[in-house]
């Protein structure tokens, strides 16, 4: 039985997750039951080993997806892809079709699954379309399974598909995606195969954390800037933030909780293993996180869990806001991407084995990931760049911008070791003791967490701490996925060359790390990532500090990227190009609307409220001055007069100041040079005009000020 999303918490439905998990996915299970056995057969063996899907199978798929999807009261059906946006993107048809007697009938074919065609005109494109040409195609995915969105209008038949122009060049994240798994799974079954292991399939897995807040939705629909921009551009603090450290995994509010069960019964329908649940550490910031599962359905289910959160929230009268930085002063969001690589028997290689064959396996396979971030740095910082991760990296609650690698005590000492050509000792777990009786004792890891390191190994996985909250993940791990293949493949090489010389496999693998390790060692720092210090040694080290994206997007078009991209078959030269085009473009735009909003904001809602304010002050001025000339008070009360009217004045000139910037910006042509303008000239004129607001804030009479103030949206729910 799969609850309706209007009844999911009423006594008759299900109270076992199990009993409705993936209800409205069209998987395995339902696909065994509504096909010929040997159909289902044909289909699977064509997923695994990655050929095409004959039409007589579409066919029959087509068809016992159509019967599943009205059987649960679907209506239409769409193609459901991610558009370079960020976001997700959908056309939705009706499944109903004229039969020609004045009648209709419900049709849905193999055409219709396998191929669709959406305008790419209006779509971001970077440069790979002009407008005027306007055809693109959305083919089916079907590693990703289709799924049942249901709103309270209704239920929709939604497609996993890729999205492309009419030249087939990729016009969304998940093409590179999926193209970057095939370079990662080539790369690692070669290289497996030097280690005897016969693998059919090695796939990256992802586990991302969602961080994001809430508030209430009358707050969110007072603030402009939140509603237009996603965070808040103006706001004194709060006189408690996070400073007690008393959110933190605190107790979940009841309207909170009934949010997320609500949240969580929908995710259970689309089969989003979400696991965790708790609260962050800033006011009203929340987590969830799922199981790890295939990177691609990973990705696709990490956008359905955002659009559901925001879905929800509206149910419950709440926003849920997923901006890196919507609250100055506490800390930001972020999607902690845990990210590894597992075999088709399930075998996860960055596990550490029992043997010491599979533990020289486990450290090529590590020391290749250090060495990769090592040598690609920028490509890493290009990945993660927005307007919205530049206010939350480096901002004492994040990763800094700076890409470094943390190991762990012992993986440090076994690669140490091994640098200086000493065996390394095998070191257990240890038992960690209590000294209390009726606490048992627990083991303790081999490895620390390092919760301010961008990119950090936690054990079996590293943990990709430095993707925005925001963010489609695809484009991150696509990077992260062909820079770690193109690793990949030169150990594969390197190792086989120190063995064509005469070396064992033990010992050619054990050079070959020697030498990695020798030269990607900078990248590796297990101290505080937040600290003022580790900037300075990290300059010392030779590694890239870039805090802005305008800047950091030059990582998509250096040549070496450019080639490692094309070499592996993930991007064309013009595909990765238009990343860095569709995202500049993107940066200053943000930037650009959020100066619009502050003008807006500060002449229509800060300077009539502090002019009424001030009308009130000249009037108790003058009113004192009249009757008591001598009272001390007149001075106190004729000097606050000054503080508003200079504050005002500061409103005044840094609205002009902005107004004159964007002028400026505006005449500019677009690109490169443009994103650099809106960071080095626009962005530093927010600063000054946001003090002088929120110092009228201060003192501006309550029930004269305009907007929700953040002790408001950050702690009533």
């Amino acid at each position: 039985m799969c609850p309706h999303a209007s009844d999911a918490r009423e006594p008759s439905a299900p109270t076992k997750v199990s009993e409705y998990f993936g209800c409205n996915v069209f998987g395995p299970e339902t696909m065994r039951l509504l096909l010929p056995k040997e159909t289902y057969r044909r289909f699977q063996e064509a997923v695994d080993n990655g050929r095409r899907i004959e039409p007589d199978i579409a066919n029959a798929v087509a068809s016992a997806m159509k019967t599943w999807a009205l059987s649960k009261g679907a209506t239409h059906y769409c193609h459901w892809f991610q558009p370079m946006t960020g976001y997700t993107a959908e056309k939705h048809d009706s499944f109903v079709e004229p039969s020609g007697d004045g009648r209709a009938i419900e049709n849905f074919s193999g055409r219709h699954l396998v191929q669709a065609e959406p305008d790419a005109s209006s779509f971001p494109s970077g440069g790979l379309r002009a407008t005027f040409e306007a055809r693109g195609y959305t083919a089916w995915d079907p590693t990703s399974p289709a799924f049942l969105m249901e709103l309270r209008g209704g239920a929709t038949l939604c497609i996993p598909t890729i999205f492309v122009s009419y030249n087939g060049q990729s016009l969304d994240d998940k093409t590179p995606l999926l193209r970057s798994c095939e370079a990662i799974n080539r790369a690692s079954l070669d290289l497996l195969k030097l280690f005897g292991v016969q693998a059919r399939k090695v796939h990256p897995t992802l586990g991302p954390e969602q961080e994001y807040f809430l508030i209430d939705r009358s707050a969110y629909n007072s603030r402009p800037d939140l509603l237009l921009a996603g965070r808040s551009l103006l706001g004194a603090p709060s006189p408690k933030g996070q400073q007690l450290e008393d959110h933190y995994f605190g107790s979940i509010e009841e309207r909170v909780f009934a949010f997320m069960t609500d949240a969580e019964s929908e995710l259970y329908k689309l089969g989003v293993p979400v696991k965790t649940r708790h609260n962050e550490v800033a006011p009203n910031q929340f987590e969830c996180a799922p199981v790890f599962e295939e990177i691609n359905v990973a990705v696709d289910h990490n956008q359905l869990v955002m659009d559901i959160l925001d879905r929800i929230a509206v149910r419950h009268g709440l926003a849920a806001l997923f901006h890196e930085k919507p609250f100055a002063g506490v800390n930001g969001s972020g999607k902690h991407c845990n990210w590894s690589l597992a075999t088709d028997a399930g075998r996860n290689l960055l596990l550490p084995g029992q043997t010491p064959q599979e533990n020289l396996q486990f450290l090529v396979f590590l020391v290749c990931i250090v060495k990769a971030v090592h040598d690609n740095p920028l490509f890493l910082r290009a990945a993660i760049a927005s307007s919205g991760n530049d206010h939350r990296l480096g901002a004492n609650e994040a990763p800094p911008a700076i890409m470094s690698v943390f190991l762990g005590e012992h993986l440090t000492k076994v690669l140490a070791d091994i640098e200086n050509g000493v065996a390394p000792k095998n070191q257990d777990k240890q038992w960690m003791h209590f000294g209390i009786d009726r606490i048992p004792p627990i083991l303790r890891d081999n490895t620390d967490r390092n919760r301010t390191s961008p990119f950090a190994f936690t054990g079996d996985k590293f943990e990709f701490r430095a993707v925005g909250s925001s963010a489609n993940t695809a484009l991150p791990l696509t990077i992260l996925n062909a820079i770690v293949a193109d690793r990949l493949i030169e150990a594969r090489k390197d190792i086989e060359a120190q063995m064509r010389a005469g070396k064992s496999l033990n010992d050619a693998a054990i050079e070959v790390l020697r030498g990695y390790f020798k030269s990607a060692k900078a990248v590796c720092f297990e101290g505080n990532n937040y600290s003022a210090e580790w900037a300075q040694e990290a300059k010392r080290r030779g590694l890239p500090n870039v805090d802005n994206s305008a800047e950091a997007l030059e990582g998509f078009s250096r040549k070496d990227n450019l080639a490692l991209l094309e070499r592996l078959g993930v991007m064309s030269e013009a595909e990765a190009l238009s990343r860095q085009h569709v995202r500049l473009e993107r940066y200053v735009k943000d930037v650009e609307i959020e100066a619009r909003i502050v003008i807006e904001l500060a002449q229509s809602m800060i300077v009539p409220a502090a002019v009424a304010y001030q009308n009130r002050l000249i009037e108790s001025v003058r009113g004192l001055r009249e009757l008591l000339p001598a009272e001390p008070s007149l001075q106190t009360q004729t000097e606050l007069l000054r503080q508003v009217a200079r504050d005002i004045d500061r409103v005044h000139k840094g609205v002009e100041a902005l107004r004159a910037s964007l002028g400026k910006i505006e005449r500019e042509a677009e690109g490169g040079k443009k994103a650099l303008l809106v960071c080095r000239e626009l962005k530093p004129l927010f600063a000054p005009l946001r003090e002088a607001c929120d110092a009228l804030e201060g003192v501006v009479d309550s029930s004269l000020w305009p907007l929700p103030k953040y002790r408001e949206m950050l702690f009533l729910l």
